[in-house]
């Protein structure tokens, strides 16, 4: 564990950033290049630890897999239906994405699979995704709780489902899509809420046949026809909107400040965050909008705001479920009230996410009432918060970069246990901060 590490305010942000690649896109970029037929080359990959346990994973199961000293990754695959039966356990990190993805892969395979994780991970539950898959004909042998480590003793042939989400996840839907590459006939997700759509754009993009109805309700059916052929790709990885949160909202709380985060991904399936902010009076604008790879990217130039409480949909939730912790910071520096419902998913993320950032906005100032399933936060009005205490991260990598911007708008600067989580999403976190602080 690495020393604790004290943010404070150094006056305004300024300058330029480009943030990691978006981890998503990364993972699936290594997945589907590694069940490609020939060379797939990618530019701006995310090197953090959660992306390198995948890129580890499939060079277990046969893919080869190199980086070059200009950045540049090429993967040769192996096929739909090539993995190999690894020789040791995947050792996954703290990586859910991984986890749940692989798990998808291995389940339509002919081969054996032993899952293991960190301690975070290995509090994880990962129901939501053997059962699916073990109605496809995957048998799997779990930890109490259904948690890591784990076996999957992968079906082939595997049997085609149709399976109605029963809680939006963009995780569970993308295994259950994995496994139906490789089984024979139309593999069904029925998805009542729609999630991030990185699975479905970039499974087209390499040469499955994937088919989108949405119903008169939104309700969304994806169908993908298996066995797949998949052609290799040249693939160019936005900037993560996720990472790119913390440079936006640490902008828009320190007075004085101006910053443009160049390149991030605004995916309409991931942009909820900045929704959210502009409703709250954020000062961002999108420059450069384009298009690369079938995502949408621009560059988002950010100015300090005024900004006032706000109430969510619900609804929203599955575009920015992972942006809540570091919007619960700007909501805390709001004036007037917010209200953030429907989050219950952030209970069984790499912590506790509503608990956790409940206990540690309360211990540098901030008025906070914990629901079962959200929080209502009482802003400052514009105030910089106390600041003090030390934060408890519980190795998760999303509290600790969120506390951490909070220190730049405080009063006695925050502490936090451990940046080293950081390193899973964001290896430059911390020099990005030092460099927008001058």
């Amino acid at each position: 564990m690495s020393e604790p590490r004290t943010f404070r305010n150094l006056g305004p942000l300024c300058g330029s950033v480009t943030v990691p690649g978006d981890k998503s896109i990364s993972h699936r970029a290594l997945m589907l290049s590694a069940l490609a037929v020939g060379e797939s080359r990618i530019e701006g990959l995310l090197e953090g630890e959660d992306v390198l346990a995948t890129a580890a994973a499939m060079r277990a199961m046969g893919a080869e897999m190199t980086r070059h000293e200009d950045g540049i990754w090429t993967v040769h695959g192996v096929g739909v239906g090539g993995l190999l039966q690894p020789e040791a356990a995947l050792d996954m990190g703290n990586s859910g994405t991984s986890t749940r993805l692989l798990m998808g892969l291995v389940a339509s395979h002919g081969i054996t699979a032993t899952f293991t994780g960190d301690a975070s991970l290995s509090k994880r539950p990962m129901g939501r995704v053997t059962e699916p898959l073990g109605q496809m004909g995957a048998d799997f042998t779990t930890s109490p709780g259904g948690r890591l480590p784990l076996m999957v003793r992968g079906a082939c042939p595997a049997v085609p489902i149709e399976y109605r989400l029963p809680v939006a996840s963009a995780q569970v839907k993308s295994a259950i899509l994995l496994a139906g590459l490789n089984t024979p006939g139309i593999t069904r997700v029925v998805e009542p809420v729609p999630t991030r759509d990185h699975s479905e754009r970039m499974l087209r993009g390499f040469g499955a046949r994937l088919d989108v109805d949405t119903e008169a309700d939104g309700t969304r059916i994806i169908s993908i026809h298996g066995e797949a052929e998949l052609k290799p790709q040249q693939i160019v990885v936005p900037g993560d909107p996720s990472s790119a949160a913390f440079a936006v909202v640490a902008a828009l709380i320190v007075p004085g400040s101006e910053v443009r985060v160049m390149n991030v991904g605004l995916n309409p399936t991931r942009d909820g965050i900045y929704r959210v902010l502009k409703d709250m009076g954020a000062d961002i604008s999108f420059e450069n909008s384009r298009q690369v790879g079938g995502e949408p990217v621009a560059d988002l130039h950010v100015r300090a705001s005024v900004l006032t409480g706000v109430e969510t949909d619900p609804a929203i939730v599955p575009s920015m479920v992972d942006e809540f912790p570091v919007l619960f910071i700007a909501a805390a520096l709001a004036s007037g009230t917010s209200v953030f419902r429907g989050l219950e998913e952030l209970r069984v993320k790499e912590s506790d996410r509503i608990a956790v950032m409940a206990e540690g906005l309360r211990r540098i100032g901030a008025v906070v009432e914990e629901m079962e399933d959200g929080l209502t936060i009482h802003g400052s009005g514009g105030e910089p918060l106390k600041g003090g205490g030390v934060i408890e991260t519980h190795l998760d990598h999303r509290i600790a970069m969120s506390f951490a911007v909070a220190g730049l708008a405080s009063r006695e600067g925050v502490t936090i246990d451990s940046m080293e989580p950081v390193a899973t999403s964001f290896p430059g976190f911390e020099a990005m901060l030092a460099g927008l602080a001058g």
